[in-house]
């Protein structure tokens, strides 16, 4: 009962604070009073933090009135006064509070830990959207890529660091330190983008390869008794892994530019490299197939559609979960060629014709409206539990021709996905 007190008054002292801060006249006042919120928020429970969002929520939109009398005077006279009036008067006074509370120590890590708590709970509480619209504008501003540090990790990088690079990695986990010190080797590389105010926690980080030529199978390129490459066979870069770091972040753009500097970076370090492409997983392939993969999206020729349909009719879609499969021990070396065909196209179909839509692969959405190519789809290249389970060991290859990706962004933007022919070919 006495904790329940206190939370609840520490709770109204946050409350407090945060109306003083607004009110703060100086620099040094107002940083003081921020450091103190930081304080408060970061003693509540989760269930007090969710009280303290429906504060925010409630008490720092712009003033309804106020609004609509300044934007009928911008309407009647749209002159620029009038405009910057009106840009004042609609910027809620949660926008400046954020601002505040940026200016305290770690207050830009505070924030970020705020809006990852917001948005575990945004789907249960609409009524936020307007905070995380608030934070996602300034996060945005405050992360793009002109305050963006690109390292290098290392073996010889801070242990606390590559703690953190182990941690966090999630499309091929990191088995300890025997692992993640092969993939530091000469042949391997790990970069990262850091911000100044948080210097010593890694924003997002990708994992590259250099091998011969394009890879297509995962597992050579995460095995840690992988022989190291020697550097006169380093002509293809291959991005592996993209990880996060950061929940709070979510949509704020950092992946993209990542990829784009590491490429410039390596061009700049090994001349002999002449290719940059992914080896990616399809995350959301098998869930599409569970839940009924249609042709919906396009006008497919009669052709397409008999193919689709005996592709559907080939892997007996539809009497089963994908999970149900894997338990009686699916796996792609007991499949017939008619199976691995059938489960080719319809990855193809999906990826051509599914990616722009809501349900589509998220990581397909990603390098493609990075103006990557839709290059290749790999047989049996990610035989982990999770491979299987998300794409049945299925990966793909996007393709990065550094002269044409500015085109190709814009083409995906425009709804065009750029495909090589041979997966053109399977979707026909």
């Amino acid at each position: 009962m006495f904790e329940r007190f206190t939370e609840k008054r520490t709770l109204e002292l946050a409350r407090q604070t945060a109306k003083r801060l607004m009110g703060a006249q100086g620099e040094s006042n107002a940083q003081s009073i921020a450091v103190k919120l930081i304080d408060h928020y970061e003693k509540l429970s989760n269930p007090l933090r969710l009280e303290f969002f429906d504060f925010l929520a409630q008490e720092f939109n712009p003033d309804p009135q106020q609004v609509k009398a300044v934007a009928e005077a911008y309407q009647a006279n749209p002159s620029a006064e009038n405009l910057v009036r009106l840009f004042h008067v609609v910027e809620p006074d949660r926008q400046e509070l954020l601002r505040r509370i940026n200016r305290a120590p770690k207050g830009t890590l505070a924030i970020i830990e705020m809006r990852k708590t917001l948005l575990s709970q945004l789907g249960s509480h609409p009524e936020w959207s307007a905070i995380d619209a608030d934070m996602h504008h300034l996060l945005s501003s405050w992360f793009n890529p002109g305050f963006l540090e690109l390292h290098e990790i290392t073996w010889n990088s801070p242990a606390q660091l590559l703690e953190k690079i182990i941690q966090h990695e999630s499309v091929h986990a990191i088995d300890g330190w025997d692992d993640l010190r092969r993939r530091l080797q000469p042949d391997r590389r790990c970069y990262a983008f850091f911000h100044r105010q948080l210097p010593d926690e890694p924003l997002i980080f990708v994992e590259v390869a250099l091998v011969p030529s394009i890879a297509t199978d995962v597992g050579v390129l995460i095995n840690k008794k992988t022989e190291v490459g020697a550097p006169k066979t380093f002509k293809t870069a291959i991005f592996y892994s993209i990880s996060n770091c950061q929940p709070g972040l979510k949509g704020v753009s950092l992946g993209n530019f990542l990829i784009k500097r590491v490429a410039q970076k390596l061009i700049d370090d090994i001349p002999t490299l002449k290719t940059y492409s992914t080896l990616s997983p399809i995350p959301g392939f098998t869930q599409w197939m569970d839940q009924g993969a249609q042709l919906t999206t396009f006008d497919a020729t009669p052709a397409q559609l008999k193919r689709f349909d005996a592709a559907i009719s080939t892997l007996r879609l539809g009497e089963r979960k994908w999970s149900e499969r894997l338990k009686d021990g699916w796996h792609p070396s007991s499949c017939t060629p008619e199976q691995q065909d059938a489960l080719k196209r319809l990855c193809a179909t999906y990826l051509m014709h599914y990616t722009q839509e809501r349900r589509g692969d998220s990581v397909a959405k990603f390098h493609l409206a990075n103006g990557a190519t839709l290059f290749q789809i790999n047989w049996a290249a990610d035989l982990s539990k999770k491979g299987l389970q998300q794409s049945a060991g299925l990966m793909v290859n996007y393709l990065y021709e550094l002269d044409k990706v500015e085109a190709q962004h814009e083409a995906f933007s425009k709804g065009q996905v750029i495909t090589a022919r041979g997966v053109s070919a399977l979707a026909a």
